[in-house]
């Protein structure tokens, strides 16, 4: 079996989805089920069986045997929470009892951790491990991130196999319940289609020109292949060459504008583009990202060799075969 937290969110039901398309349909799915609004995300995946996030270590302990690898990505994701306490609770003291029992029964896993990490980039998006204790991120949420990777850093006793993941700009299907924290591709399609323009933050830097602010978005579906592949050489006891545990990007290793992002987003609704430029508000100004981009050699190097998503086509698969087709 494989065991998927965060199962009914965004990246977790996408990466059951793509885990079924595969075949593997014994899959153990674990979140806070009791959220209607994640509920469309996971009633169509075909599973062995639903976990709540509270009982899932008494589940563990009790059905490790059965479980060939752990697929945790489940996590206060949202920027804009600054009590500490909740991510203490659920990213930091919840992903270090998960890896503390994978290590205890040798069951292989990744886990979600984040671009967030790395703070305003001084030190770059290079996912070396030396850096890792210098990070310095904008917001508790990249903080906690951070703590568990470097507490991770410092274990003796590990699975046989462990990968934390830096996910960059996350877009694509399953995001709907995600509210301020989904992507600007989802906030700008429910805004063209309301008025017919969009919003993007002004530009608070004399480098940076309004729209022109730099992410690595990267398609969710891009995301689901890269565990999968991980997946497969930890369980394909065949393989000859195996992915080394270790923390890795997984952007695009591209930068793109704002501006494109939106641009595509107008394209593919078939209307003109029609762009504001409003203020980026004062409580995350001084924690803004102005560029990120992922230094994707490590993975290349690990054996991942397939080409990811590019803007345009993910844009236009997103909104054409998901977002023109949501009925709420």
């Amino acid at each position: 079996m494989v065991v998927i937290t965060g199962a009914a969110g965004f990246i977790g039901s996408v990466v059951a989805g793509e885990l079924n398309n595969k075949g593997r349909n014994d899959l153990v799915l674990v979140d806070d089920f009791s959220k209607r609004e994640k509920e469309r995300n996971f009633i169509n995946l075909k599973y062995d069986a639903l976990v709540a996030r509270n009982d899932f270590f008494t589940w563990f302990k009790d059905n490790h045997v059965d479980v060939d690898f752990v697929v945790h990505l489940g996590a206060r994701t949202d920027t804009t929470e600054f009590d500490w306490n909740v991510f203490q609770e659920l990213n930091v003291d919840y992903t270090k009892t998960i890896f503390s029992l994978c290590a205890d029964y040798q069951i292989p896993m990744v886990y979600a951790s984040s671009a967030a990490t790395y703070g305003d980039g001084e030190l770059g998006y290079d996912d070396s491990h030396e850096v890792v204790e210098r990070l310095q991120p904008l917001n508790p949420y990249g903080r906690s991130k951070n703590e568990v990777d470097k507490w991770i850093l410092k274990q003796q006793h590990q699975p046989p196999f462990w990968a934390g993941l830096k996910f960059f700009n996350v877009y694509g299907p399953n995001e709907y319940h995600k509210g301020r924290m989904a992507s600007v591709i989802f906030h700008s399609f429910n805004q063209i289609k309301a008025t017919g323009k969009v919003k993007l933050f002004r530009s608070h830097r004399p480098d940076f020109a309004d729209g022109q602010q730099l992410r690595d978005f990267i398609y969710v579906k891009d995301i689901a292949s890269v565990i999968y592949f991980m997946i497969s050489q930890q369980v394909n006891k065949s393989t000859s060459q195996r992915v080394k545990s270790g923390l890795y990007n997984l952007g695009t290793g591209k930068a793109r504008s704002f501006y494109d992002l939106a641009a595509n987003t107008f394209k593919a609704m078939g209307k003109d583009v029609d762009i504001e430029f409003i203020d980026i508000p004062e409580d995350i100004r001084d924690k803004y990202q102005y560029f990120t981009e992922a230094n994707m050699t490590k993975l290349r190097e690990a054996g991942y060799d397939k080409e990811f998503t590019s803007l345009e086509d993910g844009v236009m698969d997103y909104v054409k075969n998901y977002l023109m087709l949501l009925t709420f």
